[in-house]
């Protein structure tokens, strides 16, 4: 009976095997065989006499002995050999030096084999499981999958795809505004998938440029089909983007073709990333209309580049400074980020530029953090700065009223210094 309940449970644990996804038929039987070869090599010292036959389709399994017939007296290695008086028991023809095959049943080996294989199987399965989610999520690398929230965390979120296997999207790579409850569906973009000790981690993104990409080639059939390219993306999650983007086709608009009508493409896009808000320009290989492009919707006065350094210089006429820094400075800042140019932007005061001095002049009078706080506003010369109330200096460049009261002094001392001159 007892034999009986273990040749049973060896054939659902074939049946639980036959039953996994993504293991293709020869892997199935190539494990298999090693791991009952191994057991009988553990038993008998060897296994090269004996033939394994697995039936992957019945979830059942055949074990054949081949040894040598010698005679009675002769035997010396019983795994190998088998005396005539046995042999002719499973073959009453045989003769000495002859081969015979008897079947050996794999529950006759007892319960620790039994155990022993289970375990062997359980360890092969489980390597073969993490080797085959590691390949297949490998070749999804910046491919938008769908997956259900399973467990909220503080620093990350668990999720399960439609097979079951676990999923990671840490708290950096989510949009700011991102809020899930548990059974939610989110999308998102394999970032990357890691390996360590043979155990697959697999982390999305929805911060990534890629995932932006690849929501618009969902959106927008022409970028599907290759008639639209997005050349670059520059994206400060969850607040605003740029993509640039170019046609092979002279008929179509790539912009257009993008925001669709009445911006029926792009909302889509928009509400998946929490109302992003995201611009779509032309690409140009022209540096200086690419820069102009990329910096809209500011109209820029005049621009001066110097494309060995990758900077260049923009000057705008006062109104137009702030479109260009836009708010928070992320305007500017995607401009940079699209064009890989650093962009100085200057106020375009007529008849005036000649006497205007830098405020990096200045560094003896006004200390250099200073400095930056009035470049990250859009002022890069004294003037610059002495065109704006004080009320908007300590507003937008977060600076004590004592210290606005300072740096105004000093500034126009200079030109009074000048006019006195």
């Amino acid at each position: 009976m007892a034999k009986k309940e273990e040749t049973i449970s060896m054939i659902d644990t074939l049946a639980e095997f036959k039953d996994l996804k993504n293991i293709d038929k020869d892997t199935m039987i190539s494990v298999l065989e090693d791991s009952f070869r191994n057991v009988i090599a553990k038993m008998f010292g060897t296994d090269e006499n004996f033939d394994v036959i697995i039936n992957p389709e019945k979830g059942d399994f055949e074990i054949w002995r081949n040894r040598t017939v010698v005679a009675d007296d002769e035997l010396e290695n019983p795994t190998l050999q088998i005396t005539q008086t046995e042999a002719r028991k499973i073959d009453a023809d045989c003769e000495v030096g002859e081969e015979v095959t008897d079947e050996v049943h794999f529950a006759d080996f007892g319960r620790r084999a039994i155990l022993n294989l289970r375990q062997t199987l359980a360890s092969k399965i489980l390597e073969l499981q993490k080797d085959s989610l590691f390949a297949k999520y490998k070749d999804k690398i910046g491919q938008i999958v769908s997956a259900d929230v399973y467990q909220v965390w503080k620093k990350e979120i668990l999720l399960l795809d439609d097979d079951g296997n676990e999923l990671l999207l840490p708290k950096t790579e989510q949009i700011p505004s991102d809020f899930y409850r548990k059974g939610e569906t989110v999308r998102a973009v394999v970032l990357r998938v890691d390996n360590l000790n043979n155990n697959p981690k697999i982390i999305l993104s929805r911060t990534a440029p890629v995932f932006l990409e690849r929501l618009f080639e969902l959106e927008v059939p022409e970028i599907n089909d290759g008639l639209i390219t997005i050349k670059r993306i520059a994206r400060i999650p969850g607040e605003r983007a740029k993509v640039a983007v170019e046609s092979y086709d002279d008929r179509i608009d790539p912009v257009g073709a993008c925001v669709g009508m009445k911006g029926a493409r792009i909302h889509g896009i928009v509400r998946e990333l929490r109302n992003e808000n995201i611009d779509v320009i032309n690409f140009t290989s022209n540096v200086s209309l690419f820069i102009q492009r990329a910096l809209s919707p500011a109209k820029i006065s005049s621009i001066r580049v110097s494309e060995d350094d990758k900077k260049a210089e923009v000057y705008l006429r006062p109104e137009e400074v702030s479109l260009a820094i836009g708010k928070g400075g992320l305007n500017i800042k995607l401009a940079c980020m699209l064009t890989e140019y650093t962009i100085d932007v200057f106020r375009d005061i007529e008849g005036a530029d000649e006497e205007d001095i830098y405020l990096d002049e200045f560094s003896d009078e006004i200390d250099s953090w200073i400095i930056d706080a009035l470049k990250n506003i859009g002022c890069y010369t004294a003037k610059n700065v002495l065109a704006m109330s004080r009320a908007e200096l300590i507003e937008r460049a977060d600076l004590e009223e004592t210290t606005v009261d300072e740096i105004l002094a000093v500034l126009s001392a200079e030109f009074e210094d000048q006019d006195n001159e």
